[in-house]
């Protein structure tokens, strides 16, 4: 067990595992993340997505977010270099390459994602709606990938200590904030994930005592 940082709220500190273990863990670990890359984050205002976005700038990245129109601005506020929304713009046809892709949102197919990526590049899954069909699209990549010159991967985080520990430096620094859409009694606990599962919150949405 660590001791909470200063800086956030007890609401705040809760919200970080498990999202913040994931967009750690896939850029650093899975995709490979250096100073200097150009990193796309697509589903950037998720709770997920708000960590990703700020861990990649934090580790010296280049950042494009995907978002609607009326999380731009967030997204922006951030850190994010460039934000595309993706209701006026498609993403996979601006003619940029990026070095990594995390895919949270999972609503675009493979060969448009690789279309965004230069040819070492790496793309990394974790979750998204996949149309209703949550199996077809890590097993998609698995397939793919030993057969194009990327690598594309699918995985689940892991708590572990150690990238605690790097997470509570990137916030007594400054450079994690976490976003908190609502939070919500624990008596409600059901109304806050019918609200989850509406696919609208930005950030995180927290149960407090």
């Amino acid at each position: 067990m660590l001791a909470k940082p200063a800086s956030p709220t007890f609401e705040a500190a809760a919200s970080v595992p498990l999202a913040a273990f994931t967009a750690l863990q896939a850029l650093r670990d899975k995709g490979g993340l250096r100073a200097g890359h150009k990193v796309l984050v697509n589903g950037a205002s998720g709770g997920v997505g708000t960590f990703t976005v700020q861990i990649a700038k934090a580790l010296g990245a280049e950042v494009t977010g995907v978002c609607s129109t009326r999380n731009t601005e967030l997204i922006s506020s951030i850190g994010a270099d460039h934000v595309i929304d993706y209701t006026r713009d498609d993403f996979t046809r601006t003619g940029q390459r990026h070095d990594l892709m995390v895919d949270i949102a999972g609503n675009r197919s493979l060969a448009e994602c690789r279309r965004v990526l230069t040819r070492e590049a790496v793309l990394v899954g974790v979750g998204g709606p996949g149309k209703g069909r949550p199996l077809i699209r890590p097993v998609g990549m698995q397939l793919r990938s030993p057969f194009v010159s990327q690598t594309i991967v699918f995985f689940l985080a892991q708590q572990r200590r150690d990238d605690l520990v790097a997470l509570r430096e990137f916030l007594e620094a400054g450079k994690l904030t976490p976003v908190i859409d609502r939070t919500y009694p624990l008596s409600e606990t059901a109304e806050a994930m019918r609200y989850l599962e509406e696919g609208h919150a930005r950030g995180k949405v927290v149960i407090t005592g």
